[in-house]
């Protein structure tokens, strides 16, 4: 199905977190160049925010402002498209506003209980206007920081600590009723299952583990790693799945519905938007482009977009 895949934009540095916009447009980050890009119906990319470190998710908020999850910033070297460890101007991670107008970028939140964020990678809105966001930990050469999951309002005045640790969670989404999160673990390429007691409240078990998720379903083949994902309207998964180059859609129970190859190795991350909700656009991080595609069934339309 590759040949279904139009690239609609090119010479993008590690692109990533797209969201389809009211007018069209789709707004996504660029990690390696280290700001947000606007990319029009007609393929044209702008500089759509300046706001420096590693841009890595974005979602809109009940505000309509952009919400970004920011890295801290990557080091890439020639001939390598995946970040190499910590930039060198790497200080940790934050969650950022981002005016919907002018993009300018204020800092929302760095730590959490008095300790840094490591490395946010996505975040996804319920509809009582808070969000769940992944810390992916940041990787060094010989050690890697614990990932996490939080739960934080958009004004500032709330964030807590929902999972720690946890490997390396990467994409999140909600169930279409919103009791259920959804998180792709980058390492072990397996899709976890949260159910949420109440906003920012996820269900514990009596096991002695520091997550209490349980696994929906994995890589069917690999070397294969999770990246982001997005949730369609049916209730079923779409994980983008690094190295074997796929979007795997996963029903609830595990099953794997449907595996569709991208012209990439590195496809990062999907969303959908267009009248009907089936138009995919797809992040292409590894040549650094933005596909677009036609989606057998609708995604489910987020709460603020």
């Amino acid at each position: 199905m590759t040949d279904e895949v139009r690239i609609l934009a090119s010479g993008l540095g590690f692109p990533e977190g797209p969201v389809a916009m009211a007018d069209g447009s789709v707004i996504l980050t660029e990690i390696r160049n280290r700001r947000c890009a606007r990319v029009t119906p007609d393929g044209k990319v702008s500089v759509f925010s300046d706001n420096g470190g590693g841009p890595n998710g974005l979602a809109v908020g009940p505000d309509g402002a952009l919400y970004c999850t920011n890295n801290g910033g990557s080091r890439y070297v020639e001939g390598k498209s995946m970040g190499q460890g910590p930039h060198p101007d790497y200080k940790g991670g934050s969650i950022q506003r981002l005016d919907p107008k002018t993009g300018e970028a204020r800092l929302l939140y760095a730590e959490c209980d008095g300790h840094r964020l490591s490395a946010p990678n996505d975040l996804v809105f319920d509809k009582q206007g808070g969000f769940y966001f992944t810390d992916l930990g940041k990787r060094y050469a010989r050690h890697r920081d614990h990932g996490g999951i939080y739960y934080a309002r958009p004004d500032g005045s709330k964030i807590v600590c929902l999972v720690y640790p946890f490997m390396s969670p990467n994409g999140c989404g909600l169930s279409p009723d919103g009791k259920v999160l959804y998180v792709a673990d980058t390492v072990t390429a397996r899709l976890y299952a949260y159910d949420i007691e109440a906003p920012g409240v996820l269900a514990k078990t009596k096991a002695d583990f520091a997550h209490s998720g349980r696994v929906v379903g994995g890589a069917p083949a690999g070397p294969a790693g999770f990246d982001s994902l997005a949730v369609l309207a049916n209730g079923n998964i779409c994980v983008a799945t690094l190295t074997t180059g796929k979007i795997t859609e996963f029903a609830p129970d595990g099953k794997i519905v449907r595996e569709v190859k991208m012209p990439d190795v590195y496809p990062t991350n999907i969303c959908f938007g267009g009248a009907d909700m089936r138009t995919a656009y797809i992040t292409l991080s590894d040549k650094g482009q933005l596909g677009v595609m036609q989606w057998p069934t609708p995604g489910l339309k987020l709460n603020y977009n």
